[in-house]
Formats: C-alpha cells, structure tokens, sequence
C-alpha cells in the first residue's frame, strides 16, 4: 500500500487513507512525513532505508509477513515510489492512495490550466535537461530537491537568454506554511526557500536571442565540432528518415558531434541515444554538445564499431555517419535492429557509396543523392558554392517473413 500524504498531514488524508494508516503494521516513509503521523497509531514506524533501490527486495519480502504502508508526498505515481514500485514489480504488486500532488496545487494557486503547462523534475536529474524546454512565451512547473538547484536553474535561463523570465517559489503548499516568493531570474542571485517547494517558471526570451526548435536540422553553429558533424539540411533529411518515435531507442554510430542522436532526443524526453565513437576528443565533444542541447541522458559509448556494438541494448532506429565503409559495421548494425526499426546510413566518398549501393540492391529500401548549394561572395557577385553530395541508404527492417523467406505484407512496396 502506498499512500501520499501532502504537508497538511493527517487532517488532509481521506478516510480510506486513514484506515489503510490504522491497520498497517508498518509505516515507512522520510522523517519529516512520519512526523505528520498520529502517535497513538499501534504501526511501527519506519524511516526509509539509504539507498533505497538496494533495499526494495527486502521489503517486498518482508510485506508477505507485514501489513506495509508506504508514504509518499502528494500523488506517488507522479514522480514517486508508486511508479518505481510498479515498473519493478508489476502494477499488481502495489496499491496506491493518492493525495493531490504539489503539480495540481500549483496550478491552483497560480491559475494555471494544468494541460498547458510543462513539468519538469530535477530531483536526482541535471538541471541541463531543462535546456530542450526553454520556449519563449510558455510555462514550466520543475519539481525541486533543494534551492541550490533554483538557483543553478536561474544561472540556465540568464545563459540561454531567458533572465527576464519570471520565477515563481510555491512553498509548504497545502499547509499552514505556505509561502509564495516572485522575482526573475536575473534577479534571484543566491536567495534561498523552503526544501519542499515548486519552481514556476513564465518564459520571456530577450529580443536579441533566437530560441532553439526542437524539429531536426538545428543550426551548425550551435554543435562544438571539429568538422565531423552531420551539416544542417541533410541532419534534417536523416532525422525524418529516422522518423523518431516517442520512447524508442537509437545507435548513433561513428557519432562524431553528436548532432544526430542529440536531435532525436530533442524531439522527445522519452527519446533515447546511444552514441558509439572510437576518438577521446569527439567523446568529450557529444556530451558538452548534450548538456548544452538539453539531452544530458545521451549515453556515450567509447569504443570502434562493430566491436563496441556487442550488448548493447537493442535499438528501435541506428545511424551510420561515420563507419559505413568500416568492414561488418552495417552487417552488424542490420542483425541488431529490431523488426519494424529504421536504418539509416550516409556517405560521401565512393567507397560508402559502393557499400550503400549493394545493401540497398540486396535488400531495398530508399536510396538517394542529396546536394546542397550555398549562396557565397564571389568578388563583387554572389554565386553558389555545392557542398559535397551526400548519398543516404533508408531501410525499415522486415516485421515478418512468409516460408519462403519473403517479406510479408508490411514490407510491401520497400523496395526500389
């Protein structure tokens, strides 16, 4: 049983809450929310253990002996152990009691329509993440763990342009503390506030910055690189081609800048990426390039294609910048793929066009040849200047294969 309990304490718990507290053996839960439980309740009284993961086995043992109630802050299935418990351990192994969580409460006391606004927490998580949804003229609500991180917050917005935003400090909500501090974050500096509180944020971009998309073919300039990135127009055919896909995974192989794998997190927070790179510098380069972007989960992978490609996990989409001529990489790369994923790998030089070429007659898919001219000063004119053609090799991998090992009707039409 998990029970969230809000800073009003027992007074604020529905009965059917208050009974599950009664007849529990055991109550668990951080110190300062065992302190809003009643002492003439017969349960024992537990703090949670530290770290908590290691310690959850034993606890479900022990529940088969115990009747066990866990306390939460607000709603546990938003950003809380009700979550943790039932992705572990299925959704039957938990029952949950919710209390208005500090989101709702928020919106509340702000009138803020709760559908128009974006949350974010940084409890456990960088404050980096929050780059992605920096917009101008939009609402976030970040769930905080202490006021340090308003204040690294605060030092984000200024650096991305945002400094006029307003910020909004909703303490203690719900209970006899509340508390309500407005300023902006140019204006905060190293002032403090209450552990349990919410951030509220009111985007205002300066006049003179440009806010960051989050579709594909983001300006060149905003990636650290040392020439070895994906330009803008063909990052932006090779992220369609990919074609993201809400929660799904990619391999970002011979990464480089990391542009690509950046942009497909970019387009959602439950986007994943894998980024395999044999070179130190370039390593370096794809997670300042992901802090700055706002994807700080890239995970990065050091090694050199194929090899560094056993175990990992298996990915919903890959990308071949940078190895496709290297020998077994796209060999690899296609036993990898999951059925129904997305292969896409770009080349420049004949010896990868060779490669595409022959992958894309034995297996179909979309082959194509991409140039892009750019308008320069040539003396006194102005002229166009091509960039070297780039060669791209689209494949969806088959969902099913009939007896005589073609593809079914899914796979209709894939190729030519």
């Amino acid at each position: 049983m998990v029970v969230g309990i809000g800073v009003d304490g027992w007074p604020g718990l529905s009965p059917a809450a208050r009974d599950a507290l009664t007849q529990a053996d055991v109550i668990i839960g951080d110190a300062r929310q065992l302190e809003l439980i009643p002492p003439e309740l017969a349960a024992q009284l537990r703090v949670w253990p530290s770290p908590l993961l290691p310690a959850l086995p034993a606890l479900m043992a022990e529940r088969e002996k115990s009747d066990i109630a866990i306390l939460a802050s607000g709603d546990p299935m938003y950003y809380g152990i009700g979550g943790t418990l039932a992705r572990r351990y299925g959704p039957d192994s938990v029952r949950v009691l919710p209390q208005v969580s500090s989101v709702s409460l928020a919106c509340a006391r702000l009138a803020w329509p709760l559908e128009e606004v974006e949350v974010y927490s940084v409890l456990g998580r960088p404050v980096a993440a929050l780059q992605v949804a920096l917009q101008p003229a939009r609402r976030l609500l970040v769930l905080l763990g202490s006021d340090d991180a308003t204040t690294e917050i605060c030092r984000l917005l200024c650096a991305s342009g945002f400094g006029a935003s307003e910020i909004i400090v909703l303490s203690q909500l719900g209970g006899p503390a509340e508390s309500i501090q407005r300023t902006s974050a140019e204006l905060w500096g190293t002032a403090s506030h209450d552990r349990l509180a919410v951030l509220a944020i009111e985007l205002r971009l300066a006049d003179d910055r440009t806010p960051i998309p989050r579709v594909g073919g983001l300006p060149d300039e905003l990636f650290d690189s040392d020439g070895q990135l994906t330009k803008s127009e063909i990052r932006a055919l090779t992220i369609a081609s990919l074609a993201p896909i809400d929660g799904q995974l990619l391999w970002d192989v011979g990464a480089g800048s990391g542009s690509v794998g950046i942009e497909w997190m970019r387009s959602h927070r439950t986007c994943r990426t894998i980024a395999v790179e044999p070179r130190a510098d370039r390593l370096a380069r794809i997670r300042d390039n992901a802090d700055a972007l706002g994807v700080p989960g890239l995970q990065v992978i050091s090694g050199r294609a194929p090899e560094a490609l056993s175990g990992l996990p298996t990915p919903d989409a890959i990308f071949v910048g940078g190895a496709v001529s290297v020998p077994g990489v796209i060999e690899a790369c296609h036993a990898a793929l999951r059925p129904g994923g997305r292969l896409v790998a770009n080349g420049v030089t004949l010896e990868t066009e060779t490669v595409l070429a022959r992958w894309h007659a034995e297996h179909g898919g979309n082959l194509i040849r991409v140039a892009v001219q750019r308008a320069a000063p040539i003396g006194g004119f102005t002229g166009w200047r091509p960039a070297m053609p780039v060669t791209q090799w689209t494949y969806r991998k088959p969902w099913l294969t009939d007896r005589a090992g073609q593809s079914a009707e899914r796979n209709a039409g894939q190729r030519g």
